[in-house]
């Protein structure tokens, strides 16, 4: 559904109840007896999960999984399926520096990018009355998964020219890839780029902001927005995530939401930031509904603040965290 996504971060900014925006299609998918490994095949499989969600949680926009396999597999990297865990890179690709420079940049049939497509397809033709949030991967977080997450912190360092080539590789496949996201009708991208958390901040705006700022002037408009994960961040490089343009970030639990959003624009939106692991999937209803509580509170002071979780809920959070979440945030609106 086209909506005007600009007037729709202003309307949340504006807003005098807070809005929450959890990152979660897992639940859905257990909701519908599937696996893991069926969702993240098949484009029906992982449409109807979140359609489900749409259903079930007044969530403010909706989200399709996060996953960040899809576009290294469509590189050539090897993943590992599961059905009750997320898709891992299971081997590294580029084994050296000249293998960066012979790496070829895929076309959009690669791998199961048309099952995305077809997913985001799917649920922006059904939703009506919200946007729907696409996933990607960030460009440093696909280079770490494409030579190696370790191997590539020392690549930036010994060969700095080896490491801008790969990167933009991996920035003019993502780019592509972020617009054929808009041409299905889904209203944004959530561009995961955690392993930029592990750079300085300097370190941080040269080998990832940049890049994300290239991919954000490129598809970013008045009807399509990008939200900028980074989990990997505690607090040290939010103003190197700033400069990206970015129409929202989207925070981990290991920062503080009080801290960072005081680097980020007013007009932007600043999402987050409940473990998914001990809160969502491992926590008590009780503990999730203090929670909230507590980081509700804090945030009042920030019209800007959306409610949110860390990171993508993990598969076989159960239900009844997601109903104390949603219950919290709708008492503490009602005060």
């Amino acid at each position: 559904m086209k909506m005007n996504m600009k007037q729709w971060v202003a309307d949340v900014i504006r807003q005098k109840e807070v809005t929450a925006v959890p990152v979660m299609t897992h639940p859905g998918i257990e909701m519908n007896n599937h696996t893991v490994r069926e969702a993240v095949s098949d484009g029906r499989v992982h449409y109807e999960a979140v359609m489900t969600l749409v259903k079930k949680y007044p969530s403010a926009a909706a989200c399709t999984i996060m996953d960040l396999t899809t576009e290294a597999e469509a590189f050539g990297a090897e993943i590992t399926f599961s059905d009750i865990a997320v898709p891992a890179v299971s081997s590294r690709l580029l084994p050296d520096v000249d293998s960066i420079y012979r790496l070829q940049v895929p076309s959009l049939s690669a791998a199961r990018i048309p099952q995305y497509l077809k997913a985001n397809l799917l649920a922006a033709r059904e939703l009506n009355d919200r946007p729907l949030l696409a996933g990607c991967i960030g460009p440093f977080s696909l280079a770490g998964r494409l030579y190696d997450m370790s191997e590539i912190m020392v690549l930036i360092y010994e060969h700095p020219d080896a490491a801008h080539t790969l990167l933009e590789k991996c920035t003019e496949f993502i780019e592509k890839y972020c617009l054929a996201l808009r041409e299905t009708g889904a209203n944004g991208v959530m561009m995961a780029e955690p392993a930029a958390g592990l750079m300085s901040n300097d370190d941080c705006k040269e080998f990832s902001s940049k890049y994300v700022k290239r991919i954000v002037d490129r598809v970013q408009n008045e009807n399509f927005i990008v939200v900028l994960h980074n989990c990997g961040n505690t607090g040290h490089c939010t103003e190197a995530m700033a400069v990206t343009g970015a129409a929202a970030f989207h925070f981990g639990n290991k920062c503080k939401m009080e801290e960072v959003i005081k680097d980020v624009p007013p007009t932007a939106l600043a999402m987050g930031n409940i473990d998914p692991v001990s809160v969502f999937k491992d926590g008590s209803t009780e503990l999730m509904r203090q929670t909230v509580a507590d980081l509700l509170e804090k945030m009042r002071p920030y019209p800007n603040f959306v409610l949110s979780s860390g990171c993508d809920t993990p598969p076989h959070t159960p239900s009844a965290n997601v109903d104390a979440f949603f219950e919290a945030l709708q008492a503490f609106n009602k005060k």
